[in-house]
């Protein structure tokens, strides 16, 4: 009996002890781990989604700046849009006439909706130089240009008309904003919107002996002279004249003239 209750007695102590034990010390541990599992997951979570969004962000700058950079150098491959028409496109022809100082000529026309300012440069302003050097043409002007150059005589064992000179012109051009006189400093002011037409050398033609060029030549020459000529004659008078101070001391003179002779006429039977 002793030995029963003592094994009664032991597990109800056991029972006891067992109930004795609060329910959270069981589940705490399990919800705490649970717990900070969740919150690494999530700051896992962020952190991960932290990065895709700056690995996106680097990708649309790296695209972006090849783009830009893809259209840079489609553009720099991309032949330039002339403003200005020349003709001839790409050379100066002279007549080869050694010791002397010859002429060219090139028309240059405005092929833009918009003015156009353009200048000629040489790489001998001491022995070349244009008329006109520079100007403004409206859309769809043209004008004819006439260079001026000094030949140089012939080397030794060199054949004249083979001669060649390392002499070349420029033409830049440059839009403007509506009509304006021409000033140096509108292509320094506005320097990176100044473009080179064309780059001209030099050809020499034999002034003996007729060619489609020479011709040419002659007939550009003799229109840029003609021009020329029409630009120095006074603009005709198209409207009423207008009376200034000269020709009002004109008119006073007719008058005081006209009356003195009236005057001696009329003294004549008098005397």
């Amino acid at each position: 009996m002793a030995a029963v209750e003592n094994e009664k007695t032991g597990s109800d102590g056991k029972v006891w002890n067992f109930c004795k034990m609060p329910f959270w010390e069981t589940t705490h541990p399990s919800s705490s781990s649970s717990s900070s599992s969740i919150s690494s997951t999530f700051s896992s979570m962020h952190g991960s989604v932290h990065q895709q969004s700056q690995i996106l962000q680097s990708l649309d700058r790296s695209t972006h700046q090849s783009s830009t950079t893809v259209s840079s150098l489609a553009k720099s491959l991309l032949p330039k849009r002339r403003r200005l028409r020349l003709d001839p496109p790409n050379k100066l022809y002279f007549p080869y006439e050694p010791g002397k100082q010859v002429r060219s000529a090139i028309t240059i026309k405005n092929t833009c909706k918009s003015h156009v300012a353009f200048k000629f440069q040489t790489t001998a302003p001491k022995s070349c130089y244009m008329r006109p050097p520079s100007g403004v043409l409206a859309p769809s002007e043209s004008v004819i240009a006439t260079v001026f150059k000094f030949v140089e005589p012939p080397e030794k064992n060199e054949k004249p008309i083979d001669q060649k000179s390392r002499v070349k012109f420029k033409i830049m051009s440059l839009k403007v904003k509506g009509e304006m006189d021409y000033a140096p400093e509108l292509f320094d002011e506005q320097r990176d919107q100044v473009s080179v037409e064309q780059i001209l050398r030099v050809v020499f033609l034999d002034p003996e002996h007729s060619s489609p060029a020479m011709d040419k030549l002659k007939r550009q020459l003799a229109e840029a002279e003609a021009a020329l000529e029409a630009r120095k004659k006074p603009p005709e008078e198209t409207g009423p004249r207008i009376a200034g101070e000269g020709l009002v001391i004109d008119e006073w003179k007719e008058r005081r003239e006209r009356y003195l002779a009236k005057q001696q006429v009329e003294g004549v039977p008098s005397m």
